[in-house]
Parts: structure tokens; C-alpha cells; sequence
């Protein structure tokens, strides 16, 4: 059986003083960036050098980087582009700057 979760099960404390890295800011990443910054949560966005994307993840008020120097930078990353590209972002661009 499924077990549903309330605002009162979270403790957005865990994040105080970190930085969450939202890799891709598609459909899944501008989401997930947005409600974690209107939760209080530190975010910046990480993506590939001329991605259409950058300006808009700047004009909706993140630090935008590569995704390499986002994951230099962050304490928690997550990785929301297309599944295919997953593998080559994470072997050449996060894994080199855990």
C-alpha cells in the first residue's frame, strides 16, 4: 500500500545551508528549481554551454553554470534531463567534480 506524505512529514531544515544543483531545466528541472526555491531552498541550475534554456533559468532568478561547475558547487544534485543523456552528462561532467 502506497503511504501518502503531508508538508508536516518534511523537514526543510535538513537543507539550510546547502546547495541543491538542478541539472536541465526542462519540463522536470524549471519544476523542481522553482518549487525548491519557493520553499527557501539555495538553488542554482546547471546546463550545457548555449543551452536555450540558460536565459530563462537567469530571467526566473538562479545562478546558471555548466553542469560540471554546478556540481562542483552543490551539495545535492539532481539530474532531470532526457534519460538518454544521463549517463554521458554524469561520466563526463558530475562525476569529475564529486
Amino acid at each position: 500500500m502506497a503511504k501518502i506524505f503531508y508538508e508536516s512529514d518534511c523537514d526543510l531544515s535538513l537543507l539550510d545551508g546547502k546547495t541543491v544543483a538542478i541539472i536541465g531545466y526542462g519540463s522536470q528541472g524549471h519544476a523542481h528549481a522553482l518549487n525548491l526555491k519557493e520553499s527557501g531552498v539555495k538553488v542554482i541550475v546547471g546546463l550545457y554551454e548555449g543551452s536555450k534554456s540558460w536565459k530563462r533559468a537567469e530571467e526566473q532568478g538562479f545562478e546558471v553554470y555548466t553542469s560540471a561547475e554546478a556540481a562542483k558547487r552543490a551539495d545535492i544534485i539532481m539530474i532531470l534531463i532526457n534519460d538518454e543523456l544521463q549517463a554521458k552528462l554524469y561520466k563526463e561532467s558530475i562525476e569529475p567534480n564529486l
